[in-house]
């Protein structure tokens, strides 16, 4: 089956497939795009679940603001394990121009890489386990599991809808693992499994003091200027080290079992990206332990008038939008009160704060047995070591699946940091998507084998 899976991808099987996907514009937060992705869905999906065997369900979704939810499942044996498999349909919408003329809906290689929007987030990297099904169902005849794959179309708009419609159809979605495939692995030549994901929470800061601007030769060293205001309320949260200031916005520890899956783990180790820098972040850790099993609190954007053409007058208002990522463990419900009485303690009460939460930080603990039964299974197959992470430093919705559904979550990731993902010139990489046929056939395979 090794030689089957590699083939797909050598043969240019694989591509050809991979680029009909593409050809489907499924941006989830354009009207035009809710089109594609209903074609997606009936031309795409529909037939290759229903060549697994599978029966399939398109469910509305509970919240307006989401589209429909797919559903294929194949049951061969109620006294066989269930697998759940999980992808998304949907894409970001175009952001720039894509460089050599290339078209983002349109599969194009250059040596190791296939451009093209979705390759690596998510078209590719589920592809890759519909093609490893489709290779073990071909060679045994049948699973040995039963098979549940649900497809959401709006992950990229923050999954609205899901955690609904998980609640709603828990019976449905019942099963005893997880098996997905999103995010990147540790780097390009590495093997990963990680077994959940950060949270994330966005907080605004706001500075309006005035409608209008004023001279600062008039009004210099009488009128609080907002900008000067902003970024002393930016600094009192998180230094200029990138060391958060504020204890409520920090995990209460780092565990012990997290420490040990990331002693020796390398970050930014793929040619090209660039190198972590000295004496950022808290001292304390490892970059593997700050990236994957801590908090961070980053500026994302942080402005006052007009930046570019600046004028000599101190500006009316001010603003800048910060990310909170975080793991499992820190209680983010008070994230907007701790950060105004924090900033109230300061003399910065006119600053006001805005707080919005995306995904939640979840994890499948790293000595659960579904963990250790995944790595030894990948350890024997890959040809190199598989790193294991607790979870990744992005967020996905895999809190539905852990704390909706109770599921152990093993996510086997088929792209890397550097694919672009939601910039011009997304890629996979074909080394990547043919070690990851390998890797995932094999894990399906284990699992027939797992009673």
């Amino acid at each position: 089956m090794i030689a089957k899976a590699q083939a797909q991808v050598d043969s240019g099987a694989f591509f050809a497939e991979l680029a009909t996907l593409v050809r489907y514009p499924t941006v989830s937060d354009a009207p035009e795009g809710r089109v594609a992705i209903k074609a997606y869905l009936d031309d795409v999906l529909t037939p290759r679940l229903e060549a697994l065997g599978c029966a399939v369900e398109t469910h509305p979704n509970p919240d307006p603001a989401g589209g429909p939810f797919l559903v294929g499942t194949r049951v061969e044996a109620p006294g066989l394990p269930t697998l759940l498999c999980y992808g998304h349909a949907d894409v970001v919408g175009e952001a720039g121009r894509w460089s050599e003329g290339r078209d983002p809906w349109t599969l194009t290689a250059d040596g190791d890489r296939w451009y093209g929007r979705g390759t690596a987030d998510n078209k590719g990297q589920h592809l890759v386990n519909l093609t490893a099904l489709r290779l073990l169902l071909a060679e045994t005849g049948s699973l040995g599991f039963n098979l549940k794959f649900l497809f959401e179309t709006g992950e990229e708009i923050g999954s609205p809808g899901l955690t609904e419609f998980a609640e709603t159809h828990r019976d449905l979605l019942r099963a005893d693992v997880l098996i997905a495939s999103d995010g990147p692995r540790l780097d390009a030549a590495t093997p990963t499994l990680f077994l959940g994901a950060r949270g994330s929470v966005r907080i605004a800061l706001d500075v309006d003091l005035r409608p209008d601007a004023y001279h600062s030769g008039n009004w210099g060293g009488i009128l609080r200027n907002p900008a000067t205001t902003l970024a002393a309320a930016v600094a009192s949260l998180v230094d200029g080290h990138g060391r958060i200031q504020v204890p409520e916005l920090l995990p209460p520890e780092l565990p012990d079992t997290v420490r040990a899956a990331l002693d020796g783990v390398i970050v930014a180790n793929t040619p090209g990206d660039p190198l972590p820098d000295e004496g950022w972040g808290d001292p304390r850790l490892t970059a593997a332990e700050r990236l994957y099993g801590w908090n961070t609190l980053e500026v994302l954007s942080l402005g006052a008038a007009d930046v570019d053409r600046p004028v000599n007058a101190i500006p009316g208002r001010a603003r800048a939008v910060l990310q909170l990522r975080y793991v499992v463990g820190t209680d983010v419900g008070g994230t907007a009160e701790a950060i105004r009485q924090h900033l109230a303690a300061q003399g910065l009460s006119m600053v006001g704060v805005t707080v919005d939460g995306n995904f939640r930080a979840s994890r499948t603990p790293v000595d659960d047995p579904w963990a250790g039964w995944a790595k030894s299974t990948l350890d024997k197959i890959a040809e190199k070591p598989v790193a294991l992470l607790p979870n990744f430093g992005g967020g996905l919705p895999n809190h539905v699946f852990t704390d909706v559904l109770g599921l152990a979550t093993l996510w086997l990731p088929h792209s890397y940091p550097g694919c672009l993902q939601h910039a011009p010139d997304e890629h996979l990489l074909a080394s990547v998507a043919r070690e990851g046929l390998v890797l995932a056939t094999a894990l399906f395979h284990a699992l027939r084998e797992r009673r």
